[in-house]
């Protein structure tokens, strides 16, 4: 079965130049993957000429008349810019003509026009983000939100623990997966209202059986594999997600500069080459990169804004796992079961579009 895939080629920092070699090396390497490539088609055609994969049989560009920037205000990229390389991608994926949509562009326009175009599951409110982490179980560490809501109220907290547990059912096979609240402390006397009144409708749910809530987990709980999902607002979970980025690639730059330092380390270093390149793997954030904008009636994967060709081809991977495995239709079904059926408030749409456009994961 064929996986068609719409890129947006504009967004992130790099542009063609990054998201180009990512879907010629993508297809490349999967067979039943077709990616149309979005964006100024002049700029996309030279991409691939340079790269010589011009004539490839399994991709193909639509021409998209404009770019939503990373400094676009929201009112311009949804309003103004409705031929975006954005736009254009996601609108596929309604269409019918994509299965799955990526991009690494300006996160709040990105979820804006995402909730515009796609609209959102029943019952959910706000999407969120979320993506995965590595533990010390050699598993997954799912959490969400890591950037589209900045500021949340505790029904909101909790929506993200039922969407997120449907994820892991989904994508894990795992029916009961545990879910952890993140706080200062494992306390319940700890953490603000939010939270605290938050651990309040997960405990409800728990004792009524619809989720296998662990309790709060603390920053550290979420590399040791402590729970299958961490649940967290936006802005938090951004900076977390930022934060565990910026220490793997220092953990490798002193583990570099040290074993460069003396010939006996750097015979060391040979010695442990083998152990060195499996760490550097596990280590690598490019590995994790891709978010779902969970909640949507559509896929749609964000890529990081400054992420590599590597990075980006990982993000493609994770919507193509998801189209093939048809998670969509399972998590459809699983919040159904979970959730209760409620439409999102006009208050909330425009409170979860303006959180948005706060963050740039």
């Amino acid at each position: 079965m064929t996986i068609k895939i719409s890129i947006d080629c504009m967004g992130g920092d790099h542009g063609p130049s990054v998201t180009i070699p990512a879907a010629i090396s993508f297809v490349e390497s999967e067979p039943d993957a077709e990616l149309i490539l979005v964006g100024l088609e002049e700029s996309l055609l030279a991409e691939l000429k340079k790269h010589k994969a011009s004539e490839h049989p399994r991709l193909s560009v639509v021409n998209a008349t404009e770019v939503v920037t990373m400094d676009d205000p929201l009112e311009i990229a949804l309003r103004r810019k409705k031929d975006s390389s954005m736009r254009v991608a996601i609108n596929m994926v309604k269409e019918g003509r994509a299965d799955a949509c990526v991009s690494a562009g300006n996160t709040g326009a990105l979820m804006a026009i995402s909730r515009y175009v796609l609209k959102t599951l029943p019952g959910v409110n706000r999407p969120a983000i979320c993506s995965i982490l590595p533990n010390q179980k050699d598993g997954p560490t799912y959490m969400l939100d890591l950037g589209a809501n900045v500021d949340c109220e505790p029904q909101h907290l909790h929506q993200f623990a039922l969407m997120g547990s449907a994820l892991v059912s989904a994508m894990e096979g795992n029916p009961r997966p545990t879910v952890g609240l993140l706080n200062v402390g494992e306390e319940d006397i700890k953490g603000n209202e939010v939270v605290k009144q938050t651990a309040v409708l997960l405990r409800a749910d728990h004792e009524q059986g619809r989720l296998n809530f662990y309790g709060n987990v603390e920053g550290n709980d979420i590399f040791k594999g402590t729970t299958d999902i961490v649940v967290c607002d936006g802005f938090v979970g951004n900076v977390t997600l930022k934060a565990s980025e910026g220490l793997g690639r220092f953990v490798k730059s002193v583990l570099t500069t040290e074993f460069k330092s003396s010939p006996l380390n750097m015979l060391g270093a040979l010695i442990a080459r083998g152990a060195l390149k499996a760490i550097s793997q596990r280590m690598n954030p490019s590995r994790y990169n891709g978010g779902s904008l969970l909640g949507l009636r559509g896929l749609v994967f964000k890529s990081h804004g400054g992420a590599d060709a590597y990075g980006y081809q990982w993000a493609i991977k994770r919507a193509f796992d998801a189209a093939k495995y048809d998670v969509l239709t399972r998590i459809s079904t699983k919040i159904a079961d979970l959730m209760p059926q409620s439409d999102a408030s006009p208050e909330d749409s425009a409170v979860a579009i303006s959180n948005a456009t706060l963050i740039e994961k």
